[in-house]
Order: C-alpha cells, then sequence, then structure tokens
C-alpha cells in the first residue's frame, strides 16, 4: 500500500473515529437516561410497597375489629334469646297463677287484713275470737300471697324487657358500628389493590427500562471494540508510514553521503586539501570496508 493510500486510510478511520465517539457517547448518555428512569421506577416501587403494606396492616386491623364485633353482636343477640326464654317461663307461670286468683281484688283483701289487725290489737277479744280472727288472717294472706307473687313476676319481666331492649339497642349500635368498619375496611381492600396494579404496571415499566438501559450499554461496548479496533488500525499505519518515512530519509541520507564521498575522492585525487568532514567521511568508509 502507498503512502498516500495509507494517509488516505487513516484519514477516513480517523473520521470514523469521530463519528464511533459521537455515538458512543450518544449510547452512553441514553444508557444513563434509562438507568435514572429506571432507578426512579424503583424508587416509586418501593414507596408504593410501603404503602400496600400499611393498607393491608390497616385493613387486617379493621378485619379483626369487625370479628371483635359480630362476637359482640351475637352475645348481644345470644342474651336478648336467652331474656326471652326467660319471660316465656315467668309468663307461663303468671298464667298459672292468674288462673288461682281470688275472685276478691288484692285492695279488697288488704283492707281486710288491715281491719282485722287493727281490730286484734284494739279490740277486747277472748281466746277463742282472737284464734278466730288470726285464722281469717292466715287464709286472706294465702290470697294475699297469690297477687304478691304475680306481682313479683310482672316486675321481673318487666326487668327482662327493659334487659331486652337495653341488648337489642346496643346490639343495633354494635352492628352500626359493624357495618361502617366493614365499609372502611372494604375500602382500605380497594385502595390496596389500586396499588398492587399501580405497582405491577411500574414494576413492568422498571424491567423494560432495565432492559433499554442494558441494550443501550451494550451497543456502547459494541462501539467501543470498534473505536479500539480502528484506533489500532490508525497507530499500524501511522507507525508504518514513520518507518517508511525513517527508510526514506535514510536512503537520501546514505545517497547524499555517497555523493558527499565521492567528491572527497575527486578531490583527492586532484591533490586538494580535504576538509575535516571530508575527511572524516572518507575515514568512516575505510573503517566500513575493512570491517
Amino acid at each position: 500500500m502507498s503512502k498516500e493510500q495509507k494517509e488516505k486510510q487513516i484519514e477516513a478511520l480517523t473520521q470514523k473515529l469521530s463519528e464511533l465517539r459521537n455515538l458512543r457517547d450518544k449510547a452512553d448518555a441514553e444508557a444513563r437516561e434509562w438507568a435514572d428512569k429506571r432507578d426512579k421506577s424503583n424508587e416509586q416501587s418501593r414507596n408504593l410497597r410501603t404503602e400496600v403494606s400499611e393498607f393491608r396492616s390497616k385493613r387486617d386491623s379493621l378485619n379483626e375489629k369487625v370479628k371483635d364485633l359480630k362476637l359482640q353482636r351475637d352475645e348481644f343477640k345470644e342474651r336478648v334469646r336467652e331474656e326471652i326464654e326467660g319471660i316465656k317461663k315467668l309468663k307461663q307461670g303468671r298464667r298459672e297463677l292468674t288462673s288461682k286468683r281470688p275472685s276478691r281484688s288484692h285492695e279488697s283483701l288488704q283492707r281486710e287484713v288491715e281491719g282485722i289487725d287493727w281490730k286484734i290489737q284494739t279490740a277486747c277479744l277472748n281466746m277463742q275470737e282472737e284464734k278466730e280472727l288470726v285464722e281469717k288472717v292466715k287464709q286472706l294472706e294465702t290470697q294475699l300471697s297469690v297477687y304478691r307473687k304475680l306481682e313479683s313476676l310482672n316486675q321481673k319481666i318487666q326487668a327482662l324487657q327493659a334487659e331486652i331492649t337495653d341488648l337489642e339497642t346496643r346490639s343495633e349500635l354494635c352492628h352500626e358500628k359493624l357495618t361502617k368498619t366493614a365499609h372502611e375496611s372494604q375500602g382500605t381492600h380497594r385502595k390496596m389493590l389500586e396499588k398492587v396494579e399501580e405497582l405491577k404496571k411500574l414494576k413492568t415499566e422498571a424491567d423494560n427500562q432495565h432492559k433499554l438501559f442494558l441494550q443501550a450499554r451494550e451497543k456502547a461496548k459494541t462501539i467501543q471494540h470498534e473505536i479500539i479496533e480502528a484506533s489500532t488500525q490508525v497507530k499500524q499505519l501511522q507507525d508504518e508510514l514513520r518507518a517508511g518515512e525513517d527508510k526514506e530519509k535514510k536512503d537520501r541520507e546514505e545517497v547524499l553521503r555517497k555523493k558527499l564521498e565521492e567528491q572527497a575522492r575527486e578531490k583527492l585525487k586532484r591533490g586538494k586539501k580535504l576538509s575535516w568532514e571530508e575527511f572524516q567521511l572518507l575515514a568512516e568508509d575505510g573503517m566500513e570496508t575493512q570491517d
């Protein structure tokens, strides 16, 4: 290959190197850009995972609360059923007592008992009369005991009915709170699922960005290999040019030396005085001949 061809090839390779370096720098910039986007996506993913975890924790806590409220509500309902059964038994007992209720009213029997007690305390009675009155009071008290038992049963029934009303109120409040908590849990679960979907999409984006980053980096590596190859070719051509130039220089110097040497010999033959340089040149040629 001639010198001109080598110089042209070096020029072409130098131009190619410039273009390759631009392409490599562009690929490196693209890789950094995709890496930055990927890192941002990963940071967003970490934040989303934290949010998902918080939503899940809140949902689980609400679900536990719903579970406790259901147990409370069921307990209230069970107690209401038990109280209703108690009322049924009391009413059954009241019906049985009602069938035994005296024909006279409670007030009438009570007035008579009080009248007899007053008579026993204030009147002058013989033993027989007092005995008869005491027996009479016993009979009246037996009839009054039916009214007392009925009153006691009525009070117990009223107390149980009041207890049932209170339990039903508490059960209703518990149910309302349960419903509200369940709705809140459902809303929290829905938000969590939305974040999970958002996280999936973001992960897909991050994976794609990482893939593009690897492609850009691989592209930059491939171009760098081309740059190394082209640089090696340029250096080799430059070394060859320098070697050629050195050879040409030596050849020129050798031609000049021989010319000067010939001139010195001619001068010596004609008996002319030689210069120190001419003498030294002939002396070196003599040593080379001896060698």
